[in-house]
């Protein structure tokens, strides 16, 4: 059970190539139309899936070593959004291998390593949906074109260190500043065994960037359309805890896994309602602030069972309320929290079936969600981190 960073093994096909097949139903209580989280700007992929029957978040995925340097990897997401096929470039990044000195480099376009569950592609996720948190702030999951660092210390206990520099042009950042370097991240994670039964990891991180004009969701107003616009300073702090257990580090059988997620984001600078005549403008100072804890225990051999509660607030203040609540920053009085359980049956490293219950209270009405998911695996595809 020795923590390891993630490695990329090398393949006989040149490249190797996967696809990931996701499909699922969900049903309802509440319509998922106008979903909101009080106190957040939603953007991204943030909203509710479509109800009834229904593919999920496809992946086609190409990956190779390179030479003796460097490793390559592309993912394009294949996904239905209100009736249309819609193929998105997720990944397109290069890392390199064979660096000295426990360094390495990626560099294109990547997901983040801010706090724990954000690089993991969602096939790899223990519930089918995104912990509330992550919807509020980044819109499922943060993206972006960039350069990472990463040292690993040549160390028993794992100790790694790393920072990434990205354009901020995408969601929850925007407008690509300061010259197309928009974004920085710092972040260390921590580690080890305890006995031979149990392993742990830390992980904090610090997220900051200089936002021009991010935009949220559109809306009609008074017979016109209005999209809310953030102009300011993002920062965005987070501490994440995992938990692992398996008799004599055997997984096969039996397992336990403990995560908590906790993120913190202070925001200050203008919002304004584009689309509006004449132009609604008001300062923001925000502060949002929540996170999840979940278990998933592998009771026997090909079945698992989870439990996770989110937990959000925000608490926003500005020259003009109305306009904060235009762009759905007024918390309502409302503190959004869910709780979901999930029941997975696995009956291979590339197969998984699950079903999943949440009950929502992200908004004012209490919602009773049900999902029924598939995820299915065709060619190689890479190993999961810790």
């Amino acid at each position: 059970m020795t923590l390891i960073p993630t490695t990329h093994a090398s393949n006989e096909m040149n490249p190797a190539i996967s696809m990931i097949l996701q499909g699922q139903y969900a049903g309802y209580e509440q319509s998922p139309d106008g979903y909101e989280l009080p106190g957040f700007m939603l953007g991204g992929e943030a909203g509710l899936n479509s109800e009834g029957f229904g593919l999920g978040h496809g992946e086609l995925v190409m990956s190779s070593n390179i030479d003796d340097r460097f490793f390559g990897k592309l993912t394009l997401a294949i996904a239905d959004h209100d009736g249309a096929t819609e193929i998105e470039l997720e990944e397109a990044f290069i890392e390199t291998t064979g660096l000295s000195y426990g360094l390495t480099v990626k560099a294109g376009r990547f997901f983040s390593d801010i706090g724990y569950l954000n690089n993991q592609h969602t096939h790899a996720w223990d519930f089918i949906d995104a912990p509330l948190i992550y919807r509020g702030l980044f819109g499922n999951q943060l993206i972006d074109d960039g350069l990472q660092l990463r040292w690993l210390a040549p160390t028993d206990f794992y100790i790694q260190l790393g920072a990434e520099f990205g354009r901020g042009e995408r969601f929850p950042s925007g407008g690509a500043s300061n010259d197309g370097k928009g974004t920085q991240l710092l972040f260390a994670e921590f580690g080890g065994d305890v006995g031979d039964s149990h392993s742990w990891q830390l992980g904090l991180s610090h997220w900051s960037a200089e936002v021009v004009g991010r935009q949220s969701d559109a809306h009609a107003h008074g017979g016109a359309t209005e999209t809310p616009s953030f102009t300011g300073d993002s920062d965005i702090s987070v501490i994440d805890i995992v938990w692992k257990w398996a008799p004599q580090g055997n997984y096969s059988q039996r397992h336990l896994t403990l995560q908590f997620e906790y993120f913190q984001r202070e925001e200050i600078g203008d919002v304004e309602l584009i689309g509006s005549n004449p132009l609604e403008t008001t300062t923001y100072d925000g502060k949002q602030d929540g996170g999840y804890a979940q278990v998933v225990y592998q009771f026997m051999p090909r079945w698992q069972a989870g439990l996770r509660y989110d937990q959000i607030e925000a608490d926003n203040r500005g020259s003009d309320d109305a306009i904060l609540g235009e762009a759905g920053l007024d918390n309502e009085g409302h503190t959004p929290k869910r709780t979901s359980i999930m029941l997975e049956h696995n009956h291979s490293e590339f197969s998984l079936v699950r079903l999943q219950f949440n009950k929502d209270e992200s908004y004012e009405n209490s919602d009773d969600q049900v999902y029924l998911q598939y995820v299915m695996s065709l060619g190689a595809h890479g190993a999961h981190r810790f």
